[in-house]
């Protein structure tokens, strides 16, 4: 494997902690807290918050070998987890248009990877 392709699964993995991090924060939203303060101060806010922090560090981290071009192509790729967690997760449909938006992407992902 190469230092590009290691590379860029490092920051493959790190947009699907991120999409993880964001359903963390949607499930927390969904539910009642008896004040402001706790709404933002549970533990699965602060974890949220604090693997979102991390996810950052690690795509920087994964700058160092990736071209800057390549990144938002990667970072589409996190539309295509939030979708597919919160189906799995949150039961959301998954509608025509959803899986159209996801087929696009995924598409747009492989074809800009056969220039690298």
């Amino acid at each position: 494997m190469t230092e590009l392709a290691l590379f860029i699964l490092i920051a493959v993995g790190s947009v699907l902690l991120s999409s993880i991090s964001q359903m963390m924060l949607k499930i927390s939203a969904n539910k009642t807290y008896p004040s402001r303060v706790a709404e933002y101060l549970n533990p699965l806010v602060i974890v949220a918050y604090l693997v979102f922090f991390a996810t950052t560090l690690i795509m920087v981290y994964a700058y160092r070998v990736i071209p800057l071009s390549i990144g938002p192509i990667i970072e589409a790729l996190g539309y295509v987890f939030i979708a597919i967690i919160g189906f799995a997760i949150l039961r959301e449909k998954m509608t025509r248009k959803k899986l159209l938006g996801m087929a696009l992407i995924i598409a747009g992902v492989v074809l800009c990877s056969l220039s690298i």
